[in-house]
């Protein structure tokens, strides 16, 4: 999704398309560490000196309750965020916390084949394996 399909999405469920909203979600989509809150934050501050992180999670449950991000929770950690609504599998560093996105076909395929077993449709999905990422296990 690029920022004009993005624009289109948030007039449709009755939201102004901001400067602001429009940035945070280009962070999130250019980003692939799945980025906190305070990360996007600090990065949109130098765009927007005046926003406040306030509006950043403000904008984040904006964007997640219209369905164009996901909120990956962990625990007392920091939330993280991303725009993959594609199957995948998060693998995820617990000693540094990096987040990284597996893309298969297997994947797909489990998927399919998950929703046809049990005819149901998802609302989504989200699939974690925790290990240690080559420059931890240095």
């Amino acid at each position: 999704m690029n920022r004009k399909e993005l624009a289109k999405v948030l007039r449709k469920n009755g939201y102004k398309a901001t400067p602001q909203r429009l940035a945070i979600f280009e962070i999130i989509l250019s980003s692939i560490e799945h980025p906190t809150a305070e990360q996007i934050y600090n990065e949109i501050s130098k765009k927007f000196p005046s926003i406040s992180l306030s509006t950043v999670y403000q904008v984040l449950h904006l964007l997640q309750d219209i369905g164009q991000i996901t909120e990956l929770k962990f625990g007392n950690q920091s939330s993280r965020f991303e725009t993959n609504k594609t199957p995948h599998v998060n693998l995820i560093c617990p000693i540094c916390g990096k987040i990284e996105d597996y893309h298969s076909d297997n994947v797909v395929k489990f998927w399919s084949k998950l929703k046809n077993e049990f005819d149901f449709e998802p609302i989504s999905q989200r699939i974690d394996v925790y290990r240690n990422c080559d420059l931890c296990k240095a």
